[in-house]
């Protein structure tokens, strides 16, 4: 079985972030940290014109938050620590003074809705429905929820966290503005990507940093606000209703 990893590579100006994981995509701690400080280093590479993040596979970009790790926490302490790493990858996307494209070639759950919601420009498949399943395992989706709702609104974002189990499809993500194209297949998406990350490399770098700032107006105190959001997930993540639920997607 492949290991989980986190990679970057940097071509003619472009950097390519990939994160893989068997189990879906899902994020445990670790693979948080890395994709953490692959952004930054991609932020301050002054090579690097455009960030083009992605993920290993065919039809799931991201499964969230590693269920197994969500079980092992028993201190507040720790369950703060793991739903920080999320916070530091929003803040670190949100904080890069590059574009930063992304890639979902398949489903997003949770945290990994999240981690596309921060991108500045999002390509999908058909494949790419998403869900906020938090409030379904007994948590909420705290620390993601101002960059889902910055991106879709707060009535859809509210939509999906009342529906916790269930999946919205590309095409209602693309109408809610968290996907600005969908097409039918991989093939398709990597070569609009592509396309993009060409000409984005072309444009003044001091304007997209600019852009960027604007973009991302009255977020300044997320730094604050998702680590305020990671202490009560990491509350939740410890009730009992939580850990009957995680019971029953514990794997070996």
């Amino acid at each position: 079985m492949d290991k989980p990893f986190v990679k970057q590579v940097v071509l003619d100006g472009v950097s390519t972030i990939t994160f893989s994981n068997p189990s879906h995509n899902a994020l445990p701690s670790l693979l948080l940290s890395k994709l953490e400080t692959e952004i930054v280093l991609a932020a301050n590479n002054t090579a690097v014109r455009v960030v083009v993040l992605q993920s290993g596979g065919d039809r799931t970009f991201c499964a969230g938050a590693s269920f197994n790790e969500l079980i092992a926490i028993e201190t507040e302490t720790q369950g703060e620590m793991f739903f920080s790493g999320f916070a530091k990858v929003i803040n670190a996307m949100r904080k890069c003074p590059k574009f930063i494209v992304c890639k979902v070639q398949g489903k997003a759950v949770g945290g990994g809705l999240g981690i596309s919601a921060a991108a500045d420009y999002c390509l999908a498949t058909q494949y790419a429905s998403i869900k906020l399943s938090e409030l379904s395992i007994g948590i909420g989706p705290f620390v993601i929820e101002p960059a889902v709702s910055r991106k879709i609104g707060v009535a859809a974002m509210s939509e999906m966290a009342i529906n916790a189990e269930q999946f919205y499809n590309a095409e209602w993500a693309k109408q809610k503005g968290l996907y600005a194209e969908v097409f039918e297949t991989k093939a398709d998406m990597q070569d609009a990507a592509e396309a993009l990350a060409q000409k984005l490399k072309t444009y003044n770098p001091e304007a997209v940093k600019a852009m960027k700032t604007v973009m991302w107006d009255n977020t300044s105190h997320w730094d604050s606000l998702l680590a305020e959001r990671a202490k009560i997930s990491g509350t939740l993540v410890l009730s009992r209703f939580t850990k009957d639920v995680l019971q029953k997607y514990k794997t070996t």
